[in-house]
């Protein structure tokens, strides 16, 4: 499959190739292009060529067009799910959601496409002002292989939508849907140039993006070692800049939670796309007076859980992505049963034979009497690992919640309304949810504090970053 510019397929300028292979058999799905340099100057000219056609449509105008590719992707959801699944590993009702919400995300800026963008403000004897929303030209997106056509949709719709041009990099890993999507945005009728997609590899296609002159605004998902450097070079360049990072999300159940639904809740929020996304469950800090029986009840679920080939439909967790994200989350679990700083209770292994063979698939797993200084609760573990600590009290349980360099999300799991108050009062996180976790429709803003990033996706936040304020004074 050929990268696309300026609405046309194209090939590296070197012609080297990068296989996308499927995480469940380790076969070739296809191959991509590795972009170099030259092939983002190519699609950094191309999206400056389109940007003062694209601008001068109205946002309405821009806004029809976003749900038309809505249209056209539901059209070709079972596909694009399907594909989704072999470059990313998934169960196939979880590529099915995914794809369906990125057709809502469009369907979302759509409907406000219609919304005024811009302030009058009246000064009295002093005059009169109208503040106005420009887009900011050229965008880059980086986007990552755990969620890529969500976060996809995260970052195009609202860029567009405002006026913008983009050059976007999907993950090496998982170009593939990324690409597809491209295509069906031109169909719909966004112009040549508007969209632009250059597959390679971080250090090469993703470094060309953020440090390209005419690139005004670098968005980018992923590890907090890249954000770092990211930051640091954008902050040269005087770019505008959105951050997602990741996090260590902490869940708090407290003892008059409903047991068989926040049980079903971390299942889902932690082993939901094998423990593969920012927002997953990460640490959960469970009430002394009911931790006995939620542990029995939550282990029993994990041990229930179906793994195997996501294109099969029965399948509850598909593999890791890759060899290296398995390996990663081995070695993590050997150390904390090496320094005795936990007790596996269900889990911890790979798994191997027969359907297992060829694939990056690990066993879910439950940490129980888990050691303050283990780096379960300290780092963020992306793989099916759930650390359980048990807390006297919710005093306890948010110092230990907020014991993070992270703040993306938490959720508490209560009745209580005072509960509530103080767990979104007191604990650092940019989304706190109540008796449910991982939930981000595309209405909601998102996006979190601390070294978990900065800048928001979704919503009229989303929209409003990816412009920047023009003010006319008007002294009578």
């Amino acid at each position: 499959m050929q990268m696309r510019i300026n609405g046309k397929d194209h090939s590296s300028s070197d012609d080297s190739w990068i296989n996308v292979n499927n995480p469940a058999t380790g076969e070739l799905v296809d191959r991509v292009p590795s972009g170099t340099f030259t092939d983002v100057e190519i699609a950094a000219e191309a999206a400056s060529a389109a940007f003062d056609l694209w601008r001068k449509k109205t946002q309405r105008e821009r806004g029809l067009l976003l749900y038309r590719t809505a249209e056209n992707v539901r059209v070709h959801y079972k596909d694009l799910a399907r594909l989704l699944t072999m470059e990313q590993g998934k169960p196939i009702k979880e590529a099915t959601d995914e794809v369906r919400g990125f057709a809502n995300i469009l369907e979302f800026y759509a409907e406000i496409s219609g919304q005024p963008a811009g302030d009058a403000i009246r000064l009295g004897m002093a005059g009169d002002c109208i503040v106005i929303r420009e887009p900011i030209g050229v965008c880059g997106a980086i986007i990552p292989w755990n969620m890529p056509v969500i976060i996809m949709g995260w970052k195009v719709a609202p860029a567009l939508l405002a006026g913008n041009t983009m050059v976007i990099k999907p993950s090496s890993f998982t170009p593939l849907t990324n690409l597809k999507l491209a295509v069906l945005m031109e169909e719909a009728g966004i112009p040549q140039g508007v969209l632009n997609v250059v597959t390679g590899f971080g250090e090469s296609v993703g470094e060309a993006i953020v440090k390209h002159p005419a690139i005004k605004k670098v968005s980018f998902t992923g590890d907090c070692t890249t954000g770092h450097r990211i930051k640091n070079i954008a902050g040269e360049m005087f770019k505008d800049l959105s951050l997602e990072l990741g996090g260590s999300d902490p869940m708090i159940v407290m003892d008059d939670a409903d047991i068989p639904k926040t049980v079903e809740g971390a299942l889902r929020g932690r082993f939901y796309n094998a423990g593969q996304t920012c927002t997953a469950v990460k640490r959960l800090y469970v009430h002394e007076k009911i931790a006995e029986s939620f542990i029995r009840h939550l282990k029993k679920s994990i041990e229930s859980l179906r793994i195997g080939n996501g294109l099969d439909p029965s399948i509850d967790m598909g593999p890791l992505n890759s060899s290296p994200t398995r390996e990663k989350i081995a070695d993590i679990v050997k150390s904390v049963q090496e320094n005795d700083e936990g007790t596996i209770l269900t889990g911890g292994y790979s798994l191997q034979g027969n359907k297992f063979d060829k694939g990056y698939f690990y066993q879910p797993t439950l940490v129980t009497d888990v050691n303050p200084g283990t780096c379960l609760l300290k780092d963020e573990v992306f793989g099916p690992v759930l650390p359980v600590v048990t807390v006297s009290d919710l005093d306890t349980a948010i110092s230990l919640a907020n014991n993070t360099r992270y703040g993306l999300g938490a959720s508490v799991w209560t009745k209580d309304i005072a509960t509530v108050k103080r767990v979104f009062n007191e604990v650092n996180a940019g989304v706190i949810w109540v008796n449910r976790h991982l939930t981000v429709p595309p209405e909601i803003p998102f996006g979190g504090v601390n070294e978990s990033g900065m800048g928001r996706e979704n919503g009229f936040q989303a929209l409003n970053a990816y412009t920047r304020t023009k003010t006319l004074f008007l002294g009578w």
